[in-house]
């Protein structure tokens, strides 16, 4: 009788394991927080926020249902500090809800460490309202309030949302049919789970609000700084971008997924992507006019961006389009321009970084540009990825008539690599994907999440590699494009979108069978199961009505483009 009740009462618990050797036994149904309150971890220099339970990131107030290896996140940490900017916007919207209980708060883009906000239906957020909302949200890290993830019915969510002035999230909701859906709550207040978020509202005491006319800006520390806000850079040339493209998706009524969604229901399908794609042409031509009006001394164009932007679509479309004007384009691909691979540098774990600019041969380059431009014929080298060298013989290039340079790197924003050729002569353009979409009104699509979703079906359509051989390149991507594209983005002439609004309803039916072959036994497995959540959002929609000259299809495939 006793060996049995001993044998249900193991059966009530899990065994956790927080480090090589230490493992614990819990009841079924612990909380983390409980278990860190109890086992007392030695103390990092920053909060612990968060858990990686079985390499999934959850938060503290998650509850153990089976055995577990748990990991602790702090603020410092990349993770860490996705969590705080996700909680400072749960913050935003609950001191918003207690003061203007009847406005709607809409997030925008990102820019310059922070999220761009507008109330709907205001051509302006008054400077006194912008400081009742950072006084308030100062009180509520003061009073230090718990935020708890909780599951409530689906019936009782759409309820929710509904009678409490989000419609954007009740649309959302409309199109998936789990029974139980996550939320957080704080305060009365209840948002929609889209992660996980820190334990209580006391951990955010970095952050600041500021007026940006027509909105407000919520400024947020950057990655390994977690005690100081950066100063604001402004960015003109993205910022016009971003409000063109949200203009835009209020003339057609599809400013979140939910709207998307109920597009594609209603067998509008073909008209939409038509649409975004003749969107996209426009914008190409109207550059390549602002190109042409800079006169016959514009001889070169650069273009730049971060990885899987769909720079060398765009590249390709607007040589068709500077044709109509009477151009002669010639395509300069930088690649050629790679040093052998024995005097390539090393990043900071031993591997090649060939996204570092000292990675080419740029006097080379500088030369053979001024050459070119003389009107010389030049021979240009082929390089090797697979001999890590030039071949001995390369191609003549020359520019004839009416000839322009079209460039096109992540580098080409930085001035070392056409130092030679006078301002007057080349025009900067930054391509990256800036969706204009969000899920709802207070969570934003990452510009990020979609460039990732772009690589990891490129990658696996056209280099072999699985997704998460793909999660294993994109941290050090990620440092190359930190150190060598962002930093250059206000010196670019003008910006192209290259997201379509409907792309990730295609890319979805690419993307979730490679995302499910990334298991819970590797520390991937929380961004593929993080992206997995993330489309569940989204109609899948078939590729049959993609152009073949989309830039989509640079990652989908059938592209009319060599590449």
């Amino acid at each position: 009788m006793n060996n049995d009740s001993s044998n249900d009462s193991k059966k009530d618990m899990v065994t956790i394991s927080l480090s090589p050797g230490k493992n614990v036994l819990y009841p079924t149904g612990t909380e983390i927080r409980k278990i860190i309150a109890r086992e007392k971890p030695p103390q990092p220099l920053y909060p612990i926020i968060a858990a990686k339970v079985n390499n999934e990131v959850t938060s503290l107030s998650y509850k153990i249902v089976v055995n577990s290896t748990i990991e602790f996140i702090t603020l410092e940490s990349r993770v860490g500090t996705n969590i705080y900017r996700r909680s400072l916007c749960f913050l935003l919207q609950l001191a918003s809800k207690q003061i203007f209980p009847d406005r709607r708060l809409i997030i925008g883009h990102s820019l310059s460490k922070g999220y761009f906000y507008q109330y709907d239906g205001y051509d302006k957020i008054p400077g006194e309202d912008t400081e009742k909302l950072r006084k308030r949200m100062k009180e509520l890290v003061a009073m230090n309030l718990p935020i708890t993830r909780k599951v409530i019915s689906y019936m009782d969510a759409v309820k929710y949302f509904h009678e409490n002035n989000q419609p954007d999230t009740e649309l959302l909701l409309k199109y998936r049919n789990e029974s139980k859906i996550p939320v957080y709550e704080c305060g009365g207040f209840i948002d929609i789970s889209h992660g996980p978020l820190v334990p209580g509202t006391g951990v955010l005491t970095v952050f600041s609000v500021m007026d940006y006319p027509p909105g407000l800006f919520l400024r947020y520390f950057s990655f390994g700084n977690p005690e100081k806000i950066e100063d604001f850079e402004p960015n003109p040339v993205l910022f016009s971008i971003y409000r063109e493209y949200k203009a835009w998706g209020k003339i057609l009524n599809v400013h979140c997924v939910g709207a998307l969604n109920e597009l594609f229901s209603q067998g509008r399908t073909k008209e939409f992507i038509q649409v975004a794609e003749a969107l996209h042409n426009r914008k190409i031509s109207e550059i390549a006019e602002k190109i042409v009006r800079k006169g016959p001394q514009m001889r070169v164009i650069l273009i730049a961006g971060p990885s899987s932007s769909g720079k060398t679509t765009f590249a390709k479309k607007l040589a068709i389009q500077l044709r109509v004007y009477g151009f002669n384009p010639i395509q300069l691909s930088i690649d050629n321009y790679f040093l052998p691979r024995e005097q390539t540098p090393v990043d900071e774990d031993g591997n090649y970084d060939f996204e570092n600019i000292n990675a080419l041969d740029i006097p080379l380059f500088n030369t053979h540009l001024t050459a070119l431009l003389k009107g010389e014929e030049v021979e240009i080298p082929e390089y090797s990825f697979v001999l890590g060298d030039r071949k001995p013989e390369g191609s003549m290039l020359m520019l004839r008539d009416k000839g322009i340079l079209i460039c096109e790197g992540i580098h080409f924003l930085n001035d070392l690599l056409s130092q030679q050729v006078h301002p007057d002569q080349k025009y900067k353009i930054y391509v990256s994907a800036l969706t204009q979409l969000n899920l709802d009104a207070h969570n934003r699509i990452s510009t990020t999440d979609n460039r990732l979703i772009r690589r990891i079906v490129r990658d696996n359509q056209f280099r072999g590699y699985s997704a998460l051989e793909t999660f294993r390149m994109w941290g050090s991507v990620r440092r190359g494009e930190n150190r060598n594209i962002f930093p250059f983005q206000n010196t670019a002439d003008t910006a192209f979108n290259s997201a379509l609004d409907y792309e990730l309803s295609v890319l979805k039916v690419y993307a979730e069978p490679l995302l499910k072959t990334v298991k819970p036994d590797v520390e991937e497995y929380n961004e593929a199961k993080r992206l997995l959540h993330f489309l569940n959002n989204f109609i899948p929609v078939t590729s049959t009505w993609v152009p073949s000259e989309s830039i989509l299809r640079e990652f989908i495939g059938e592209s009319s483009f060599k590449y």
